[in-house]
């Protein structure tokens, strides 16, 4: 059957088999997120900031996207719900103090640690910030220090480091989080967003503004006062021309544009005769 000596061809020889997905490497993966911003992809750099996401970036890269949209290829994926500088924060961060070992890498090493733990901000253990002030603190070590809120603020905490007043409920926000996670702080921005105040557009306002006082512009102004000048000049020169006109006239073509009430009893009946009722 296979034409050498009794060989016979099996599925393997016959079927190619789809190859197998290639693995994502989970650490290089977690690396970048940590270590890289997350429009850009260049190292982090102070300043940076982050979103209602809990994405990592650069503020130069924000703002370049922000000034040109289309600057990043896929920048309306990674940060179009960013529409200005106040849907950003910059964060608070505490430096690394622990030397860099001589034969490690560059990227081996975190750039940043838990001001209160001194962990390091690898992705190991869950990292957040608070929204209000920006400090960046380990989940774990945060809920650990929090103190009583102060009284008649039952929702109301202290930041450990700077002492500005906060919600743990609502101003907590998780950095790199889990899908699951961002999804749900999507939809809470969401819900947010819907509760905003309509603004209303400067050519709106300046409208609203002019209905309102009633008041015209300095340009219309002198456009209608240019205008009025106009007909007044016109209305006389045709006076004069109409008054020139009837001085040359006869008196028979006078008489034509005389008036009805001229004191005149005779009609045209009795124009030129001899009556005693004329």
């Amino acid at each position: 059957m296979g034409n050498d000596g009794g060989s016979i061809a099996d599925r393997r020889d016959l079927v190619r088999s789809k190859p197998k997905a290639e693995a994502l490497d989970k650490a290089n993966q977690t690396r970048a997120r940590w270590n890289f911003c997350a429009l850009s992809k260049r190292r982090l750099q102070e300043p940076i900031v982050s979103c209602a996401l809990g994405k990592l970036y650069n503020k130069d890269a924000i703002i370049e996207f922000l000034l040109d949209r289309d600057a990043y290829g896929d920048g309306e994926q990674i940060c179009g719900h960013i529409r200005s500088l106040k849907d950003v924060k910059t964060l608070t961060l505490a430096a690394n103090p622990a030397p860099a070992l001589p034969a490690a890498e560059p990227l081996e090493r975190p750039q940043f640690v838990c001001p209160l733990t001194l962990k390091e901000m690898n992705g190991v253990m869950p990292f957040l910030y608070l929204r209000p002030c920006g400090c960046v603190f380990a989940v774990a070590a945060l809920n650990a220090v929090r103190s009583a809120p102060p009284d008649g603020q039952a929702d109301k905490d202290i930041c450990p480091q700077c002492a500005t007043k906060y919600s743990h409920a609502l101003d907590c926000i998780p950095l790199n989080p889990a899908p699951e996670e961002e999804e749900r702080l999507r939809d809470l921005l969401a819900a947010q967003r819907l509760l905003e105040p309509v603004k209303k557009s400067k050519k709106r306002k300046a409208a609203a503004a002019g209905a309102d006082a009633a008041v015209e512009p300095p340009a219309k102004k002198v456009a209608t006062a240019s205008i009025a000048t106009a007909s007044n000049s016109l209305r006389s020169t045709l006076a004069l021309e109409e008054a020139k006109r009837k001085a040359g006239m006869t008196d028979a073509v006078r008489a034509l544009y005389t008036g009805k009430d001229t004191g005149r009893k005779e009609t045209f009946m009795t124009m030129g005769t001899f009556t005693r009722y004329a």
